[in-house]
């Protein structure tokens, strides 16, 4: 199982970045996958989910500015991410959970790095 992480880069205060990460190496598809980012310092968050059937949940500091969505027939998530800030600079990793065949388990992208200046 692999997850291609891409589409990070540098961009200024109040520009906008889609990441994208491939989901590849299993029959089934992961009944969740996440963006999650760490900077410098910190702890990993998470930054936004999407299920298996569309639903959606994101981090209070993304909310109203990032819009997660995944082809579910090219095993493919996106973030898109709006009105970016100095503070939302760090790794992104995409992660996926599988709970079905003999793979079950989360599975983490190599990341992507965003760096927003001011």
């Amino acid at each position: 199982v692999q997850l291609q992480a891409s589409g990070g880069g540098l961009v200024q205060a109040g520009g906008s970045l889609q990441l994208s990460c491939t989901f590849s190496g299993s029959f089934f598809r992961p009944s969740a996958m996440s963006w999650y980012r760490q900077a410098p310092g910190k702890q990993r968050e998470l930054v936004a989910t999407v299920t298996l059937g569309g639903t959606t949940n994101y981090a209070d500091s993304m909310k109203g500015r990032s819009t997660i969505s995944r082809d579910n027939t090219q095993n493919t998530m996106y973030l898109q991410m709006n009105s970016l800030k100095p503070e939302d600079t760090a790794v992104y990793y995409c992660n996926a959970e599988l709970d079905q065949g003999n793979q079950k388990g989360a599975y983490w992208g190599q990341g992507t790095q965003v760096t927003v200046s001011s």
